[in-house]
This record gives C-alpha cells, structure tokens and sequence, in this order.
C-alpha cells in the first residue's frame, strides 16, 4: 500500500519535471508517436542570459558594502526568472502521431489541445529573418474547426524536415484519419 502511494506521489512530482507526452497517446487504437517537436533552442537565449547576470549580481555583491543586499535581491529574482522561463519552454511539446497533432504545456497549470489529421486543412510556414538566420520558423495550422491551442506553433526547429512530414502525414491520412506505418517512415 506504502509504496503504492510512494509511485503515486513520485509520478505526480514527475509531472512537474516532464510533459509526459507519451501518456496521452490513445494504445487502444494503435497510436503511436511520429515526432515529437521541442521549441528551438534559441528560445532559452534570453532566459539563460538573465541567470547569467543574477550571476554577475552575486558577483559584484562585496564590492557594494552596506548595500549588498539589493545585488542580492537582483541576482536571485534573475536567477529564479530564467531558470523557470527555461523549464517552461523545456515542458512546451508538440507531437505528431499517426492519428492527430497536439500540444502539451505549462509547468504548474498543463494545458493539452489536440486535433485529428482529418481536420488539418492547410499548414502555412513562415520563416522571419532571424528564423532563417538560426533555423526555426512557426508553423500555422488551418482546421474547420474554430480557434484552439493548436493554431500557431511557434519556434519550430528544422522546419523544412518537418513542414515535409506534417504534409505526408496529412495528405496521408485523407478521409480516414489514419496514417499507416509505411507511408509515416518515408517508405
């Protein structure tokens, strides 16, 4: 019974760690993973140069005197702020399967949108000048369906490679929603 709660409380802890996205594929109709999208690198630039100047605060806090503790309090702010910003863009996923797209993110308060295949209509990619520069672009979804979570996916890495996937995937599925195995692995 102990440690029956003990997997419990270390699965919900770990909820905070990782997104989990393999936990919300649907195992009782086949659904499988086809890539799993983290956003660029480039997106942890300005939270990792805030961690480096609350290091740099904590650096210059002797040379202050009797007013160390604003450095302090600097450094700590800047170091919480970017470490927590870098997490919540480690947690942010989107995943293609074989039956639909979705996105997983948020640290505390997760947020889950998904949309079939069938449903994608269209999917534009724009690339601005510092995406090309660094190799990132966003992709924008076209459903029947209303707005969602799932409209503007932001900071793609490899756009080209996965704009070419999302296409297979979606001509693929057609009318049934479904994508076979072969068509999927490029075959």
């Amino acid at each position: 019974m102990l440690a029956k709660q003990s997997a419990q409380f270390k699965l919900g802890w770990s909820r905070f760690l990782d997104p989990h996205v393999d936990d919300r594929l649907i195992a009782e109709e086949g659904e499988y993973v086809l890539d799993e999208i983290r956003r660029h690198w480039v997106t942890r630039m300005w939270p990792g140069c805030q961690v480096v100047l609350g290091m740099i605060a904590f650096g210059i806090m002797p040379q202050l005197g009797h007013v160390w503790w604003i450095a302090l309090t600097l450094g700590v702010v800047l170091g919480v702020r970017g470490f927590w910003r870098m997490h919540s863009e480690y947690m942010d996923r989107f995943v293609v399967t074989n039956l639909r797209v979705y996105r997983v993110n948020g640290v505390l308060d997760q947020r889950f949108a998904s949309m079939p295949l069938s449903r994608v209509l269209d999917i534009a990619m724009q690339r601005p000048f510092w995406g090309q520069m660094f190799g990132y672009a966003t992709f924008v979804f076209e459903s029947a369906a209303q707005d969602q979570g799932l409209r503007v996916i932001h900071f793609v890495g490899a756009p080209d490679a996965r704009l070419h996937l999302f296409q297979r995937v979606v001509i693929s599925a057609g009318l049934t929603g479904r994508v076979q195995a072969d068509v999927a692995s490029g075959d």
